[in-house]
Protein backbone atom coordinates (compact mmCIF):
# COMPACT_ATOMS: atom_id res chain seq x y z
CA UNK A 1 0.00 0.00 0.00
CA UNK A 2 1.67 3.39 -1.28
CA UNK A 3 2.17 5.94 1.66
CA UNK A 4 -0.81 8.90 1.39
CA UNK A 5 2.15 11.65 0.39
CA UNK A 6 3.29 9.17 -2.67
CA UNK A 7 -0.14 10.22 -3.58
CA UNK A 8 -0.83 13.26 -6.16
CA UNK A 9 -2.36 15.67 -3.04
CA UNK A 10 -0.05 15.97 0.06
CA UNK A 11 -2.55 16.88 2.54
CA UNK A 12 -6.27 16.61 2.71
CA UNK A 13 -7.48 20.22 4.39
CA UNK A 14 -6.37 22.64 1.42
CA UNK A 15 -9.41 23.13 -0.38
CA UNK A 16 -10.86 23.83 3.48
CA UNK A 17 -8.77 26.13 4.31
CA UNK A 18 -9.35 28.10 1.55
CA UNK A 19 -12.96 28.05 1.71
CA UNK A 20 -12.54 29.04 5.50
CA UNK A 21 -10.48 31.72 4.31
CA UNK A 22 -12.21 33.19 1.35
CA UNK A 23 -15.29 32.72 3.71
CA UNK A 24 -13.70 35.30 6.19
CA UNK A 25 -12.61 37.55 3.64
CA UNK A 26 -8.82 36.67 4.91
CA UNK A 27 -6.30 36.64 2.00
CA UNK A 28 -3.48 34.50 2.71
CA UNK A 29 -0.91 36.88 3.61
CA UNK A 30 -2.86 37.59 6.32
CA UNK A 31 -3.45 34.33 7.70
CA UNK A 32 0.22 33.71 7.42
CA UNK A 33 0.75 36.68 9.65
CA UNK A 34 -1.81 35.67 12.22
CA UNK A 35 -0.11 32.62 12.05
CA UNK A 36 3.50 34.10 12.75
CA UNK A 37 1.61 35.59 15.86
CA UNK A 38 1.47 32.52 17.12
CA UNK A 39 4.69 31.27 16.62
CA UNK A 40 3.75 29.30 13.24
CA UNK A 41 5.53 30.20 10.77
CA UNK A 42 3.88 29.66 7.12
CA UNK A 43 4.58 32.30 4.74
CA UNK A 44 2.20 32.90 1.82
CA UNK A 45 3.35 31.19 -0.84
CA UNK A 46 3.41 27.99 1.45
CA UNK A 47 -0.27 28.61 2.07
CA UNK A 48 -0.65 28.45 -1.46
CA UNK A 49 0.51 25.29 -1.86
CA UNK A 50 -1.18 23.65 1.24
CA UNK A 51 -4.39 24.64 -0.60
CA UNK A 52 -3.21 23.26 -4.25
CA UNK A 53 -2.76 20.32 -1.97
CA UNK A 54 1.17 20.51 -3.21
CA UNK A 55 2.43 20.84 0.48
CA UNK A 56 2.10 18.81 3.48
CA UNK A 57 0.32 20.43 7.21
CA UNK A 58 2.12 19.21 10.26
CA UNK A 59 0.31 19.17 13.38
CA UNK A 60 1.28 21.64 14.93
CA UNK A 61 0.25 23.81 11.68
CA UNK A 62 -2.95 22.30 11.83
CA UNK A 63 -4.06 23.46 15.30
CA UNK A 64 -2.93 26.72 14.55
CA UNK A 65 -5.24 27.07 11.26
CA UNK A 66 -7.91 26.04 12.91
CA UNK A 67 -7.91 28.57 15.87
CA UNK A 68 -7.16 31.51 13.08
CA UNK A 69 -10.08 30.24 10.96
CA UNK A 70 -12.06 29.67 14.04
CA UNK A 71 -12.90 26.37 12.87
CA UNK A 72 -12.51 22.98 14.63
CA UNK A 73 -10.13 20.35 13.23
CA UNK A 74 -12.77 18.01 11.98
CA UNK A 75 -14.32 20.94 10.31
CA UNK A 76 -11.06 21.15 8.38
CA UNK A 77 -11.67 17.49 7.63
CA UNK A 78 -15.29 17.81 7.05
CA UNK A 79 -16.33 16.25 3.31
CA UNK A 80 -13.02 14.64 2.74
CA UNK A 81 -13.24 11.23 0.39
CA UNK A 82 -10.02 9.79 1.21
CA UNK A 83 -9.84 8.37 -2.86
CA UNK A 84 -8.87 11.59 -4.32
CA UNK A 85 -5.31 11.38 -2.41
Amino acid sequence: MARIIDGKKKNMVGSNIRKYRIQQKMSQQILSDRLEIMAIYICRGSISRIEDHTRTVTDIELYGLSKILNVSINDLFEGIDGGEL
